[in-house]
């Protein structure tokens, strides 16, 4: 499944590059990319995993720009 997300006040590229490494890290999760410009990020999932996986991006984006609000697309 394919999920996309907007990273709302998302503003430094170097960060967006480290939640995409940490993001492409997780237990099934491809094609992962965060795109700086236009605030998104996008990944593949598998169906059984999607809540564990998205409880743990939002973690990391937390953790990596705090001032980050997560919203689905």
């Amino acid at each position: 499944m394919k999920r996309t997300f907007i990273l709302e006040d998302l503003d430094c590229a170097h960060c967006a590059q480290k939640i995409e490494d940490a993001v492409a890290k997780i237990d099934g999760v491809s094609n992962c990319k965060v795109t700086f410009l236009t605030q998104k990020l996008v990944y593949d999932v598998d169906d059984d995993k999607n809540d564990a996986v998205e409880k743990e991006m939002k973690k990391i984006v937390k953790s990596t720009e705090p001032d980050v609000t997560v919203k689905a697309v």
